[in-house]
């Protein structure tokens, strides 16, 4: 299964956009977003993306709250089981034991993706290009045999984004 994951889009809904369309393109099969949503718009685009999403509360998005039964939010850390696999999804990096098999998280804007006793630890990085001139995201592939991370960079004044590889082999 693939999964598109962004985080921090902040107030760059444009950016999120772009993030989506290329992460449906390479074949998104549900999508994730890690928190700092900030604008409505952006919960707007993943409702409308087509695909099932999950979106959790960052430490910027307590201005959400009331849309929380329109749009699938949830609080963290929030675990679920998905292609087989649990998952546990936050925004703050406070809960980062290894009790799920993916933990994904944001708010560090900096993109972190390491395989550590079983348990895969995945930052998507900023997607907003706030605090560097790269917007981030990530595809997670997931199988029964392996968890494959592509890493997706686009610079400011690029059209295009670049990627990079990491695989994971899963414990059986």
């Amino acid at each position: 299964m693939k999964i598109g994951i962004i985080s921090d889009t902040h107030t760059k809904v444009n950016k999120a956009q772009e993030a989506l369309d290329l992460l449906m393109g390479e074949g998104a099969e549900f999508m994730i977003h890690a928190g700092d949503i900030v604008e409505v718009e952006t919960l707007e685009m993943l409702k409308n993306c087509g695909l099932r999403y999950i979106a959790v509360y960052g430490n910027n998005d307590a201005h959400l709250a009331h849309y929380h039964k329109k749009y699938n939010l949830v609080q963290e850390p929030h675990y679920f089981k998905l292609a087989n696999t649990r998952f546990k999804l936050m925004h703050l990096p406070y809960y980062m034991s290894p009790d799920a098999e993916v933990v994904l998280f944001g708010h560090t804007h900096e993109f972190k993706s390491e395989f550590i006793n079983g348990t895969l630890f995945l930052n998507p990085g900023e997607c907003c290009a706030r605090n560097k001139p790269v917007s981030e995201c990530v595809m997670l592939e997931v199988d029964e045999r392996e968890f494959s991370v592509t890493y997706y960079t686009k610079e400011k004044k690029s059209d295009t984004f670049a990627r990079e590889q990491f695989n994971y082999e899963r414990a059986q």
